[in-house]
């Protein structure tokens, strides 16, 4: 049985405390506008995945009461960053599995300032879920007093540099386009433009690293409406209607952490193995993806994700991303969003974020940003500890 997205909906992304607003009031805004799109009214959804990372246990359905109390499961989803993209898939395997017709995926983050700690819940090491992911980094490196996540990222960006010779302003330049992207995404938390000489320039989080290649902190909400076929075709919905063409969640395994490195570690094995289970699935490849969300949460890893998807080989990345080819005119137009690094990264949110914009770039919605004929879109959203997940979409 087929699934297709027919509405999404997101807020803008804020700095923390920036507004006065709590999770409950931003969901409703993301919910509410899926809902709109789609054309649908919450009584007609039977099942609601709810993810975020920091609110307390049923916070989704404190959230999901703002849109109806009409009973249904509300189902609380916590997946560290592939939260968001964790609850799509659920949304996606009720209809397709034939329980359900409408199911509406949302997602949600109210976070604080500063940099996160070294586990979603900011506990001490020997209690987090990433301990392992950790202990890998501080036997290859050390452990420095930068933020930890900056420091596991920019750890493996010095290993890519020094196997592949990778270099600092090929780095940068991801950040340079995500930003470039972003001034034309009115719900991006940053909207502003920065050369790669200014990003060089920038504070350094942990070297190689800089402030302006680092995804913030951030609140905000997006959501999706996912329907099954039949609903489609009942609601005369064809014209709103997205296929997610497949699929594909993988967590790690003994590849993350065999090697010894933090490029492993962060999640390119799982990438890869997800990236290879979609493109298996759908008999598509990723030569005929025309647009790509991925999870740049650093710089360094949208250069790991172009490898582990195939879009070039192994240390080719960097050159890749110089070249042009991952921005308008090139071979992709990859995270025209501004993705993580410029529009923010509510964690419970940031997997249908990308959802969002991917819809409305295929239907051809998403104005000054928008792609070209934009036909087949691929969204990627990891989270350490881990979980990476791959989504197949197309018009």
């Amino acid at each position: 049985m087929k699934s297709y997205i027919v509405g999404v909906g997101m807020t803008k992304f804020e700095k923390p405390e920036s507004r006065d607003w709590q999770y409950w009031d931003m969901a409703k805004e993301a919910g509410s506008a899926a809902l709109a799109d789609a054309g649908v009214e919450y009584g007609l959804v039977e099942q609601v995945p709810v993810g975020y990372c920091f609110q307390a246990s049923t916070a989704g359905q404190r959230a999901a009461y703002e849109l109806g109390l009409s009973g249904v499961p509300v189902y609380n989803v916590n997946n560290n960053c592939a939260t968001g993209s964790t609850a799509l898939m659920m949304a996606r395997q009720f209809v397709e599995g034939g329980l359900n017709d409408c199911v509406l995926a949302l997602g949600f983050e109210k976070m604080k300032k500063g940099a996160l700690g070294g586990g979603s819940d900011g506990g001490d090491f020997k209690t987090s879920p990433v301990a392992r992911h950790y202990g890998i980094m501080a036997a290859g490196h050390g452990f420095e007093m930068s933020p930890p996540t900056a420091q596991i990222f920019g750890n493996a960006a010095r290993e890519h540099m020094k196997r592949y010779g990778t270099t600092a302003a090929q780095l940068a330049a991801v950040g340079a386009k995500n930003h470039r992207h972003s001034a034309n995404n009115p719900n991006a938390q940053f909207q502003d433009v920065h050369t790669v000489e200014e990003i060089l320039a920038a504070k350094t989080i942990h070297e190689p690293l800089t402030k302006l290649q680092c995804s913030p902190t951030s609140d905000g909400a997006a959501a999706a409406v996912v329907v099954s076929e039949r609903f489609v075709e009942r609601h005369g919905l064809g014209d709103r209607a997205v296929e997610i063409v497949a699929q594909s969640m993988t967590t790690d395994t003994e590849a993350s952490f065999s090697s010894g490195t933090c490029i492993d570690a962060v999640g390119k094995p799982m990438t890869a193995a997800a990236g290879r289970q979609v493109f298996e699935a759908s008999g598509l490849g990723i030569g005929d993806v025309d647009v790509i969300e991925l999870h740049d949460c650093f710089s360094i890893n949208e250069l790991l994700t172009y490898e582990a998807l195939g879009m070039c080989e192994d240390g080719g990345a960097g050159a890749l991303v110089e070249s042009g080819a991952t921005t308008y005119g090139g071979r992709w137009v990859v995270n025209p969003s501004g993705g993580l690094i410029s529009k923010g990264h509510p964690l419970g949110a940031t997997g249908l974020a990308q959802a969002a914009e991917l819809v409305w770039q295929l239907r051809g919605e998403a104005g000054p940003r928008q792609v070209p004929g934009a036909r087949t879109a691929l969204a990627h959203n990891i989270g350490l500890g881990g979980a990476a997940v791959v989504t197949l979409l197309r018009r």
